[in-house]
This record gives C-alpha cells, structure tokens and sequence, in this order.
C-alpha cells in the first residue's frame, strides 16, 4: 500500500444526547437533491463532487411544517414564526432570538466529539432555499457541555416555509485544529514534470471530447461526458491505487 495514496482511517465518534423527548430526527445526508433529479438527463448527478458533499454529513430533520414571517425589521418581534399544525409547540423547537431577521432552531442534542474534532453545522449541501440563507458554525464539541443553535437569515421580507421531514441542520465532523498547521504553498507545475505531464494529457484529452462533442460525433454523444475522476481513472484512463468513494453511506444514529 501507497502511504501517500492510501488513507489509514480510525473512526471518530459523535455522542448525540438527546435534551428533550421527542426530538428531532437526525438521518444520514442524501446524495440526492430535487434540483440535481430535475436536471437534463439528470446531468447534474455525473457531478461526484456534488453528491460525495451532499452525504458527506448527517442532517436534521423539522418535526412538523413551520413558517417565517418577517417584515424587513431589525428587532426580535419583527420576525414571527409559526406553524400550522394544531399542538405543535413551536417555541421549544424554533424562535426568533437575534433579531434582524434571523431564525434560530434548537437541534434537541447536546453533542459530543473525540479530542481535536468539531462539528460543522450549516444548511444541506447544495439545497438553496429562497427567502432564507442557513448559517454555519464552527463548534468545539469536544469539551462544549452546552448545546448549540441552527440559525437562519431571512434575504428579504417575506414568508419562508419548512416541511416537516425537510432538513434544517446539516451536521458533519471537522478536524480543525490540523487546518492550523497546514501551509499552501503556490508551487511551480514545471518542476513537477510528471504531475504537469498528467495535466496536460487530461487538458489535451478534455478539448478533444469537447470539440468532438460540439461537432456531433456519433460515438462522443453517445459517450456524453468522461468518466476518468467518477472511475477513479487518471489522465491515461488507467485505475489509481488511491482511496476513491464513488458514494458515502454514513450510519444511522442508533439508540444506547
């Protein structure tokens, strides 16, 4: 095995305890967005990028439909929220705390990470959301004995609605701390003879099928796109001896 290549993985944990009962479910991230299935031949799924982020991660889910009201006022009671289904008990769950258009959710855990990780909370990958943009923080969960919020900003007044089972918090595990000690470097591709040679295979190779594509030719449009980085392939089209996942499936959080 290829030390530069290969990737010796020890698992991490994320203890979710839950705070109050019932409480949000949380699910593994789907690879699939409503948007991606809509696309042209559903093109936007060739994108490995796009749904290895999509499911890199767990999401939230709201327990019942609420909506976001907001006038385009910067205090507290500017922005309402409520939701249509009789009993539910909105304020436990999502609130209007800090002003200027913002909507906090409480996630119902108190989350716990090994040492040096942190959980990353944000809006799904690559699911917009009109009216409303989702927050991210950077949490040390590794000695954190509180809970943290999810939070929402309004983009212009309006009403914002959430379906119950749509994701509201999008979960996934960061090593933070390492990020300090890593120096980019701006290096010269020449003195890098065979990782430039490998580029300009793959940039040579690119403008061939594009300019076979434009003039209609039978095999490339049958073809319709390269495969190489979805097969794991590299610029000659031959198989690397590197860690490379074509799909994530994270576990399910299962009960102590």
């Amino acid at each position: 095995m290829n030390d530069k290549t290969k990737t010796d993985i020890s698992s991490p944990y994320l203890d979710c305890f839950q705070m109050q009962s019932p409480a949000p479910k949380i699910v593994p991230g789907s690879s699939r967005r409503k948007w991606m299935d809509e696309t042209g031949g559903r093109f936007a799924y060739r994108c490995l990028p796009l749904t290895m982020a999509n499911s890199t991660g767990w999401d939230i889910l709201c327990p019942f439909d609420i909506e976001i009201a907001w006038n385009g006022g910067k205090n507290i009671e500017d922005l309402k929220i409520s939701s249509p289904i009789f009993g539910a008990h909105v304020p436990g769950f999502a609130l209007s705390h800090f002003s200027s258009g913002i909507a906090t959710f409480h996630t119902g855990y108190l989350f716990r990470t090994p040492p040096g990780w942190a959980v990353m909370c944000t809006g799904s990958p690559n699911q917009p959301k009109d009216g409303i943009y989702a927050l991210s923080g950077l949490v040390e969960t590794d000695w954190l004995p509180f809970p943290f919020t999810m939070n929402w900003k309004m983009t212009r007044p309006g009403v914002v609605k959430f379906k119950k089972g749509e994701s509201f918090c999008f979960v996934t595990l960061v090593q933070h701390m390492r990020l300090e000690n890593t120096q980019p470097t701006i290096r010269d591709l020449d003195k890098e003879p065979k990782f430039r040679d490998d580029y300009m295979l793959w940039q040579s190779s690119r403008a061939d099928f594009l300019k076979k594509l434009g003039a209609k030719d039978e095999d490339t449009v049958t073809a319709g796109w390269q495969r190489h980085y979805m097969q794991g392939h590299d610029s000659s089209g031959e198989s690397t001896d590197t860690d490379h996942k074509t799909k994530r499936r994270l576990k399910k959080p299962v009960k102590e």
